[in-house]
């Protein structure tokens, strides 16, 4: 079984910048990490081979050259390919551009399954995942929390929703985006830090995947962000001020009574 787990490189900072031309995050010079919630899904898909006993898991993700670094990581927690999909033409993609140059991939790779984080923390769209399966008109499970049966053409597993858990029988190939119940990320061993120093990274641009320049990128990109801004500071506010719970919250009462609220 193919398992291609898609992952991509964030800023691990808080000091978010942004381009005043672009919009667009700075990313030179900022220390990048793996997506955290990608992490989840690189050990699912390590877990699904090592419970089937055989296939591969191959890592896919869409950044500048400096991405390599996080597909080595994955390779050193079990994975065994790496794809980058790096061009000048992917760049400044929304989530729509970002997910079709995705998929044009998976065509070229034609995983089985496809796992992914269910979101990345700095954008928080949550709609890369649904975009892939959205453009391969593959089935899709959003914030999976456990795998219980794989096997080639079909899938069980369970959602968590807000009210509870579903449970999913999804035909293959699908998308599966997991949440971080679904297990405990290993750290990568020595030999597999070896293996990922030694590794071959695949570098494929717009012309490998057979993707269109005009429909990747910022180009394609059918949203754009006009204005980023910071909200303005929250001033006043009164601190309450009493020996007990009980005191203090007769005093909240009457001052909300004082202002007709309620």
């Amino acid at each position: 079984m193919n398992i291609v787990v898609c992952i991509k490189q964030v800023p691990d900072t808080t000091d978010v910048r942004i381009d005043p031309v672009t919009n667009t995050l700075v990313r030179q010079g900022v220390e990048s990490i793996i997506n955290p919630f990608d992490a989840y899904a690189i050990e699912e898909g390590v877990r699904i081979k090592e419970r089937l006993g055989s296939g591969k898991v191959i890592i896919v993700t869409m950044g500048p050259p400096q991405a390599e670094k996080a597909l080595r990581e994955a390779i050193s927690l079990g994975a065994d390919e790496a794809v980058l999909l790096c061009s000048r033409a992917f760049a400044g993609g929304d989530t729509w551009a970002t997910s079709l140059t995705l998929s044009q991939a998976m065509k070229k790779i034609n995983p089985d399954v496809v796992l992914a984080g269910k979101q990345a923390i700095d954008g928080d769209t949550a709609q890369v995942g649904p975009g892939i399966s959205c453009h391969l008109d593959w089935p899709q499970a959003c914030y999976v929390s456990k795998i219980r049966e794989i096997e080639k053409g079909r899938a069980v597993v369970e959602c968590l929703m807000e009210t509870g858990k579903e449970v999913l029988e999804v035909e293959l190939p699908a998308v599966l985006t997991v949440v971080k119940e679904i297990n405990e990320p290993r750290l990568p061993s020595l030999k597999g830090k070896m293996r990922a120093k030694k590794a071959e990274i695949t570098v494929w641009s717009e012309a490998d995947i057979e993707a269109d320049p005009e429909k990747v990128g910022l180009k394609g990109s059918p949203t754009a962000v006009n204005r980023t801004f910071s909200p303005p500071r929250r001033t006043g506010g009164e601190i309450i001020q009493a020996e007990t719970a009980g005191e203090a919250g007769k005093i909240l009462v009457g001052k909300i009574k004082e202002l007709q609220i309620g």
